[in-house]
């Protein structure tokens, strides 16, 4: 059997116990270790998963994960960001869909403090959606906005998508943060621009909040709202200023971050045994998840490696086809789009990480360029149909009268201006790389 053939037919291999419902590590990492033992045997098959574990456990920013998910878990637990909601409630209510912005600007700061979008959802949907419908905003605008302002989660720094898109493509995590910094801002911006825009047209779509309403609101109440809502803001930059600065490392940044949120909790009276038992074991789940994850496709990476398969494909796409570099490069992230209405985010890159990878290098593309590509993408399948996995969370967190398909329609200009944002970067890759560029050198 050519390698060629080998390839293809773990690939398959893979696809096809994912769609039995296995677990994605679990299907991943089978299809590695069964390929290895039939193409090496006993003299090196056996060991990859080991050799792929050392590999990991060696790698020491991967400590900043459960820090970054702890710290996340405390601040949401906590209800650190109610007290940003209500800071944005009566700061940004007077404003023509002021409570969309100030919606999308939580999801900025939760993204800040939590690194994944799940979170930032169910606090979007649970804190932010009860209140805006009850003031009359339009369900399909308010439901959409709060799904593409969740997704920001593993766009803006500390994205643990990023982590693990780091360890795959052997790249430095504190890159790839800077490099999602403004592209996070500029899909928050579009976000911003398209509410005040659809708002300003029709106002019915978001009633502002009334002359009584604020005349009830003192400045006093004001003062003290902003003072509660800027305590995460300093958390954030207590923990990435030392590090962008250059005095702290990586990991110490997430201790700094860690440490600084508990405090914060224990110091507002917010900490108690519960909370403390719900973000360990959150924190223990989802490290593990991402550790399985990370195991897997290094495994799996490693023997497509030895088959040679993305030097096939090279050879396939550049020679064969006589596509130039950008055509490729479309192309793999229209796959992405694809791949994205039926995988989640994780297995999308452990599934094509050992093809998309190797072949950016290639190119000579830049691969911090191309993880906030991919992570767009990612954000992307987050809220397409038919499994975006957040169009299911966001019907079971919204009220009844808030139906599935008044959520389809809801992602339909969220996801418009998700893909001018990707093309955006694809055009212009120095509005990813000037960060990092001027943090880091050249």
């Amino acid at each position: 059997m050519s390698y060629e053939l080998i390839a293809i037919s773990m690939f398959l291999g893979m696809l096809a116990l994912l769609l039995t419902g296995q677990r994605v590590f679990a299907g991943i990492g089978f299809v590695a270790v069964i390929a290895a033992i039939a193409l090496w045997g006993d003299r090196g098959g056996h060991d990859l998963a080991f050799t792929s574990a050392i590999k990991l456990m060696n790698w020491f920013p991967m400590l900043t994960l459960p820090m970054f998910v702890w710290m996340g878990y405390v601040m949401s637990e906590t209800r650190m960001a109610d007290d940003l909601y209500r800071m944005f409630h009566v700061w940004f209510g007077p404003v023509p869909g002021g409570l969309a912005v100030g919606t999308i600007l939580l999801m900025v700061l939760v993204s800040a403090m939590n690194g994944l979008s799940v979170a930032g959802l169910a606090i979007g949907a649970t804190i932010a959606l009860p209140e805006m419908l009850r003031r009359g905003y339009d369900k399909v605008m308010v439901t959409g906005i709060i799904q593409g302002g969740s997704s920001l989660g593993i766009l803006v720094p500390p994205s643990i998508v990023l982590v693990l898109y780091a360890m795959i493509a052997r790249q430095p995590v504190g890159h790839l943060w800077l490099a999602g910094v403004f592209p996070g801002l500029l899909m928050a911006g579009l976000f911003i621009v398209y509410v005040l825009i659809r708002c300003g047209l029709n106002p019915r779509l978001a009633p502002r909040l009334s002359s009584d309403e604020l005349a009830q609101i003192t400045w006093g109440e004001r003062l003290r709202l902003l003072r509660a809502g800027i305590t995460p803001l300093v958390i954030f930059g207590a923990m990435m200023g030392p590090f962008v600065a250059g005095y702290v490392s990586l990991v110490e940044s997430s201790v700094v971050g860690a440490v600084i949120a508990s405090a914060v909790a224990v110091i507002k009276g917010r900490w108690t045994r519960t909370i403390w038992e719900t973000c360990l074991r959150g924190t223990l789940n989802v490290t593990c998840m991402f550790m399985w994850i990370l195991l897997a496709a290094l495994a799996f990476g490693a023997v497509f490696d030895g088959l040679g398969a993305v030097r096939a494909i090279e050879s396939f796409f550049l020679e064969e086809l006589g596509l130039t570099r950008w055509q490729v490069i479309i192309l793999m992230q229209v796959s992405f789009l694809i791949m994205g209405m039926f995988l989640d985010d994780t297995a999308m890159l452990v599934i094509v990480a050992p093809l998309y990878i190797p072949l950016v290098r290639a190119l000579e593309f830049d691969l911090i360029w191309y993880g906030v590509l991919y992570t767009i993408t990612c954000q992307i399948a987050y809220i397409t149909p038919p499994f975006g996995y957040n169009l299911f969370l966001m019907r079971a967190l919204a009220p009844d009268h808030v139906t599935l398909g008044d959520i389809y329609r809801s992602i339909v200009p969220i996801v418009g201006i998700m893909i001018l944002t990707l093309a955006i970067i694809m055009a212009f890759p120095q509005i990813a790389l000037w960060l990092p560029q001027q943090v880091y050198g050249q």
